[in-house]
């Protein structure tokens, strides 16, 4: 069953883009754990709820609602791609891939290609989720992509990650896409944004 979410349109080098909803919609300090680290009492949106159970806990019922609810507003939405293009994982110690998995589950729902091969990471970047400076995401990024032009040639292309940060990292594989791979057209669809997106 789908769940509701807020669209929210993101511009960059793709003709359109959409992020479904903000990942969190709260947080309060609680204080610091007997490491030293910091904790915090987190309220996610409906979808990020979702998402964060998925990745974080396990949970694979997750994945069908998550796959509905994107099945859904690619229905309203109708973008005309020929293939969907997971982001490939900044993480590849982890034994699950979300967003791949999800990509996978999506192609199968609404009958449209995946392309997981079409760009991979060649490069290993630090660890991108703390740093929220555009241009030092950028810079981290620089040449951590290939892509395959056989599989991406003239073809309309949806671009689909799970958070939506910066832009950093999508607006180098659309260009990538577009500029090495001769995409005919990229467009971008994400789960959830962070609330200081702009």
């Amino acid at each position: 069953m789908a769940v509701k979410i807020n669209p929210r349109n993101l511009r960059g080098p793709w003709v359109e883009g959409y992020a479904l909803d903000v990942h969190t919609t709260g947080s309060v300090f609680l204080g610091h754990n007997a490491y030293g680290r910091p904790e915090f009492d987190t309220e996610h949106s409906p979808l990020g709820d979702l998402l964060y159970r998925l990745k974080y806990r396990g949970d694979r019922t997750a994945l069908l609602q998550i796959v509905e609810t994107v099945a859904a507003f690619l229905d309203t939405w109708k973008p005309r791609v020929g293939a969907i293009v997971p982001a490939p994982p900044s993480n590849t110690a982890r034994k699950n891939q979300p967003v791949l998995e999800l990509a996978k589950a999506l192609s199968e729902q609404t009958g449209i290609e995946l392309c997981a091969s079409c760009v991979s990471k060649v490069k290993s970047t630090a660890q991108l989720k703390d740093v929220f400076d555009f241009q030092k995401r950028a810079q981290l990024l620089a040449d951590a992509f290939s892509v395959d032009k056989g599989k991406t040639e003239g073809r309309r292309l949806l671009l689909f990650d799970d958070l939506y940060r910066s832009g950093a990292t999508a607006s180098a594989i659309a260009r990538l896409l577009i500029g090495q791979g001769g995409a005919s057209a990229v467009y971008l669809l994400t789960l959830t944004r962070t609330r200081r997106t702009l």
